[in-house]
């Protein structure tokens, strides 16, 4: 009994090992699925999109809903199923891209997200005009713009540094509101991760600096 015992206790660390080796070896075969999938709908296969769309769609989901949970001013103008519709009839157009890996297409995505949360705002607010100062605090974490002005200066003062550093607003596009992590920003980027990390303390210091200058 005791040797059966023992033997048994000496197989749970093989089984344990067994089972992280499947996990991992699963998340590669979904991840190499859905580059060749994003591969197919470069390639001008549109179907490959749609067979993509499923395996992706939580990942999209919490994506959109992020972004929605930032432009706190426009959440109730859009809901998350809305945006994911409206950033799905974008993309499933965008053959011929060369889509790099599945960082490189939820940074996509999140980029069509914003802009459409920012035409949005543009609707909203055609005839007013902001003043004063933008105060928003650049983190990873979830944080809500108050108004639709200040959704308006975020996608302002990042076109503005798209002009000083275009690598620096794509970090920003990634990481804020994205919701990328570094690595998975590194990869979007084909970049270092140590080039990323850089890259966003450049780019919330240059940003913090811009909100803070004062209004015209």
């Amino acid at each position: 009994m005791g040797r059966s015992h023992r033997r048994a206790g000496l197989s749970d660390p093989a089984k344990e090992t067994t089972a992280t080796y499947h996990v991992l070896m699963s998340a590669t075969s979904r991840d190499n699925e859905i580059t060749q999938l994003l591969k197919r709908h470069g390639e001008g296969e549109r179907a490959a999109f749609d067979a993509l769309v499923p395996i992706v769609y939580a990942r999209l989901r919490e994506i959109a809903r992020r972004q929605r949970r930032r432009d706190g001013a426009l959440s109730e103008t859009m809901s998350t199923t809305a945006l994911l519709q409206e950033a799905y009839m974008q993309l499933v157009e965008e053959t011929g891209v060369e889509w790099q890996n599945r960082a490189h297409f939820f940074a996509i995505c999140a980029r069509a997200m914003r802009r459409i949360l920012v035409d949005a705002a543009r609707d909203r607010s055609r005839l007013k005009r902001g003043g004063g100062e933008v105060q928003i605090e650049l983190t990873p974490e979830v944080a809500v713009s108050s108004s639709t002005e200040d959704v308006l200066a975020v996608d302002l003062a990042l076109d503005r540094l798209r002009e000083f550093n275009e690598r620096l607003a794509q970090v920003v596009e990634c990481r804020y509101f994205g919701g990328l992590s570094e690595e998975e920003t590194a990869a979007a980027l084909n970049t270092s991760l140590r080039t990323v990390q850089r890259d966003w303390l450049r780019a919330r210091a240059w940003l913090a600096k811009a909100f803070s200058a004062p209004g015209p």
